[in-house]
């Protein structure tokens, strides 16, 4: 009968384990960082574009789009500047602000390795900023610090920027985007929004805050409405004349002292700007495609013309195809996905 060997020392198990760990740890960071995308094409102006005066970044002629950059939503964000450049009658003319809290360096390479020629910019947010004024929703995706990073646009960005277009990154156009730039914002307006009156405008906040005169007063003779942030056009300049960041800022202060209103970074948008803001078509924002913020279920489109598609809620259009859920409107988010597979997709 063949002598077993010893069994191994328990410092020699403790040495395998430590390698196993680290393995295991490589491969899922490997896993988390493997996401490659194809290059898009690139597209031209039509010839009826106007000239701008500058090229750089600042160019006053030009239409600016801001959006934050992350590792989770990076493959939204993705399809989205595809979505924008595919739709556009003068891509040439766009300018991209993507606002980042992390690794700026990596995502933006990212970025500019599928549109190589894309005139952008990355700025670092900072979030320490607002990491002590978050207080917990009701979906843990909306408590990430860089939810807040549009409150402080005015400030990230090179005040030659005027007026930018804010999008999330769970977005598709499928219409001009210089078309909703080109929103008149009146004489007093600081942004402008799709604003959903038949809402319920009261259960975005608390008891408390309806039963403090002192509080609630502030909606008075102001037709408050619920508008989605996801899609705003931002008088920057306007935005800066007034302080609106401290102004939001100190809403969110008196929340972490009582608990005034819901769901995370909206609630001090619609305490300093519902009822004050310019209009635009609800085409521009078919939100809630993402179904809720529990279940993320199915839904269909609102009644009337689409140039904005919106996967706002818990469902995210990459997430339900890579898990063969998809929702039947996930087969518009489809085919601008520029995430490379390793075969053939068949239609």
């Amino acid at each position: 009968m063949p002598k077993l060997p010893p069994p191994p020392s328990q410092h020699l198990l403790s040495l395998l384990l430590l390698i196993l760990c680290i393995a295991t740890t490589n491969v899922a960071a490997s896993v988390s960082g493997s996401q490659k995308f194809k290059e898009a094409p690139r597209f031209y102006n039509s010839p009826n574009c106007p000239p701008l005066s500058s090229y750089d970044i600042c160019s006053p002629e030009a239409v600016h789009v801001a959006m934050t950059l992350d590792f989770s939503y990076l493959r939204g964000t993705m399809a989205a500047i595809l979505s924008i450049l595919q739709h556009s009658s003068c891509p040439e003319n766009l300018r991209f602000h993507f606002v980042s809290s992390s690794s700026s360096a990596s995502l933006h390479s990212a970025i500019t390795s599928s549109f190589p020629y894309l005139r952008s910019q990355i700025y670092t947010f900072h979030t320490s900023s607002v990491s002590g004024l978050i207080s917990t929703s009701i979906r843990s995706a909306l408590d990430s610090p860089l939810n807040y990073a549009r409150n402080y646009l005015a400030n990230l960005l090179p005040p030659c920027v005027q007026r930018v277009i804010y999008l999330d990154s769970d977005i598709i156009l499928v219409d001009d985007i210089s078309v909703l730039a080109a929103t008149p914002l009146g004489e007093t307006a600081v942004l402008a929004a799709p604003e959903y009156c038949n809402a319920n405008f009261t259960s975005y906040f608390t008891p408390t805050f309806w039963s403090n005169p002192s509080l609630s007063l502030i909606f008075a003779g102001r037709s408050a409405c619920y508008f989605n942030t996801g899609v705003m056009v931002i008088d920057l300049e306007r935005w800066r004349q007034g302080d609106y960041t401290t102004k939001i800022v100190e809403w969110m202060e008196l929340q972490k002292r009582i608990r005034i209103y819901v769901l995370g970074s909206l609630p001090p948008f619609l305490l300093v700007f519902a009822g004050n803001i310019a209009p635009v078509d609800h085409r521009w924002n078919q939100h809630g495609l993402g179904g809720d913020n529990f279940q993320g279920l199915c839904r269909d489109l609102h009644p009337g013309p689409v140039s904005l598609l919106h996967w706002s809620g818990k469902g995210k259009p990459w997430a339900r195809l890579d898990a063969n859920r998809p929702c039947p409107l996930d087969a518009l988010w489809a085919p601008y996905d520029l995430l490379q597979t390793p075969f053939a997709l068949e239609s």
